[in-house]
Order: C-alpha cells, then sequence, then structure tokens
C-alpha cells in the first residue's frame, strides 16, 4: 500500500495498491492515522463492492447510511441497473443541485457526521465531480481579530434554511427526513475530537449567529467561506473515473459537488459514518431545540421575500423529500 500527498495542495493523499476486501489491521492504522493528518484519500480505480465500502466505513465508526445511491441523479437497484434521469423539479433533484454549495454533512442532524464516502459508478463527461477545502488550514490563517471575534460565536444548521437560501427551494417539513423542522445551534470553531486541531464549521447549512444582527452575521458567514476557498492549496477537486472512492473527514473539511449536466447520468454510491457524542448539539425533545425552531421559522419566512430570483423561484417540489 503506498500513501501518497497529494501535489501542491496543503491537504489530502492518493491511496494505491490497496485491497479493501482483505484490509490488515496494519494497513487500516496507517489509513486512519493518514485521513487525520491530511483530511481526505482518494482510492483510483479501487471498484469497492457494497459491501467491501460498508465494511471499511464500520471500521470508522457506526453509518448513518450505507451504499445508497440517494446522491445519482437517477433510481439504482441493487444491481446497479439505472432508470431513468429524474426530473429536475424533484425534491431528490433540489437537493443534488443543492450540493453544489459548499457543505459540511449532517450539521443539520443533532449528531453532525465523522466521515464521508463516495464511489463512483458512472460519470459524466465533463463535471460531476466532488471539491473538498481544509478549514483547519483555513482557521489557523485567520487574522487575529477574526479568530478573537468568531472564538465564542455559534450558528445554527438546517437544510431547509440552505435550499431554500441558495435555491429558492422550501421543502415542507417531513419528519424523519432531512427537512424537519429542527436547527442546530453549532460553534464556528470546531476542536477536532481526535487531533485538537481547530476548524472553521460553516457553509450552507449555517444561517442565524445569535448575538448578531441578521445581516452582520450573513456577512461573518460570507467573509469565512469566502476565506477557505480563497487560496488554491487547500482547495482540491476530484474528477471521478469510474471505480474511484474518496474518503474524508467531515470534521475537518468542506466540500461540495462539482455541477455538471444534469440531463446525463451520474452514478455515485454514498456511505456516511455518523458522528459519536462530539458532534453531538441536542436533540429535538430538548428545551435548547425550541429556539433552533424559532430561528428557522424567522428565517424561512424573510427568505419568502427575497428568493424568487433563484433557481427554483420560492417554490415546494410537488414530489417527496429525500430521507436520509
Amino acid at each position: 500500500m503506498r500513501i501518497t500527498p497529494v501535489e501542491n495542495k496543503l491537504f489530502g493523499a492518493v491511496v494505491t495498491e490497496v485491497n479493501f476486501s482483505n484490509l490488515s489491521n496494519n494497513d487500516f492504522d496507517a489509513l486512519q492515522a493518514a485521513l487525520l493528518d491530511y483530511g481526505f484519500l482518494a482510492f483510483p480505480e479501487l471498484f469497492p463492492s457494497d459491501e467491501d465500502s460498508i465494511a471499511f466505513g464500520k471500521r470508522f465508526g457506526n453509518l448513518e447510511f450505507a451504499a445508497t445511491s440517494v446522491l445519482s441523479n437517477q433510481e439504482v437497484d441493487e444491481n446497479r441497473s439505472a432508470g431513468q434521469v429524474l426530473d429536475m423539479d424533484s425534491q431528490r433533484m433540489r437537493m443534488i443541485v443543492g450540493n453544489s454549495f459548499w457543505h459540511t454533512d449532517s450539521t443539520y442532524q443533532p449528531h453532525s457526521a465523522k466521515c464521508g464516502m463516495l464511489s463512483a459508478v458512472v460519470i459524466p463527461e465533463q463535471g460531476g465531480g466532488t471539491a473538498l477545502a481544509d478549514t483547519r488550514s483555513a482557521y489557523a490563517t485567520l487574522d487575529q481579530a477574526t479568530k478573537d471575534r468568531v472564538e465564542n460565536l455559534s450558528a445554527y444548521h438546517s437544510n431547509q434554511y440552505s435550499q431554500a437560501n441558495d435555491l429558492g427551494d422550501f421543502p415542507d417539513i417531513q419528519p424523519g427526513t432531512i427537512y424537519h423542522g429542527e436547527a442546530y445551534l453549532r460553534p464556528l470553531v470546531k476542536v477536532h475530537p481526535e487531533t485538537g486541531v481547530k476548524s472553521l464549521i460553516i457553509g450552507r447549512h449555517a444561517f442565524g449567529i445569535p448575538g448578531l444582527a441578521r445581516d452582520e452575521g450573513r456577512e461573518l458567514l460570507q467573509l469565512l467561506l469566502d476565506h477557505v476557498v480563497s487560496d488554491e492549496a487547500r482547495v482540491y477537486e476530484h474528477s471521478y473515473q469510474p471505480g474511484d472512492l474518496l474518503f474524508w473527514d467531515n470534521r475537518a473539511l468542506m466540500h461540495r459537488a462539482l455541477p455538471y449536466d444534469y440531463t446525463k447520468p451520474r452514478i455515485v454510491i454514498a456511505t456516511r459514518i455518523a458522528g459519536d457524542e462530539s458532534e453531538f448539539a441536542y436533540n429535538p425533545s430538548d428545551t435548547a431545540a425550541q429556539t433552533g425552531r424559532e430561528a428557522l421559522a424567522n428565517e424561512l419566512a424573510a427568505l419568502r421575500e427575497e428568493t424568487s430570483d433563484r433557481q427554483y423561484q420560492a417554490t415546494t417540489a410537488s414530489s417527496k423529500a429525500v430521507v436520509l
């Protein structure tokens, strides 16, 4: 097995000559250490089976979901046979388009995710890759005044907010889906539970910083996001080949799907490792949750008046939401 740092980047490594079906404990330990160090690992043309991907993910912890094609723009059966490309106005396609904005996975759930994994099956000729950005080096290079400013600030996180803000998409509240009506408060600055390194937890799901006026909070979040992606050395774009697997530490990086012609097939198999107690905000039954619901309701009401010029023109899709 070879682990080679990505050239001209501050993070990331490429792993070759590895066998997922027969991964020794020593090799797994080396991969786990590399993930913590580099933030993401790319496995070119690995062609993992669903069973291998699931088994690998489980070595890192419990799974939030396993070997699902829900991020593909086609329905895919268990044999990976695909149906028609989905309608752009369906809620699933609205979600897929939304993923093209920078984000951190599952910050809109009680536990944000630990790691993410994508395995490429069918990729369009242009676009359709995944970009990653290192929020550790981004935090480290903030000026001291900004570090002092954000040190004790938090923001609410909601997928309903991000869909509305970015796309003018207003999915109905549906318990049991990613559109559950809750908003979870998380610090802007995260201390990694295993390395102790600080990073920024921001991205498209973040809104409503308590203690700041709405416009001031939005301006600060945009300033931080712009800073993260301002240095090419801490942004990596992976252009998939069939069989590639990409695995990243959700506690250290942001990512986004690179746009493509959404009428062309793109099939990726996703597995997500659930966050442990270090990623916990609070439960919907906790007292703090009500404040989050109110903040989200107020923000969505404002966005209803502001997003009619965006892609989905402040509308709600007729199809059901995606369950994740």
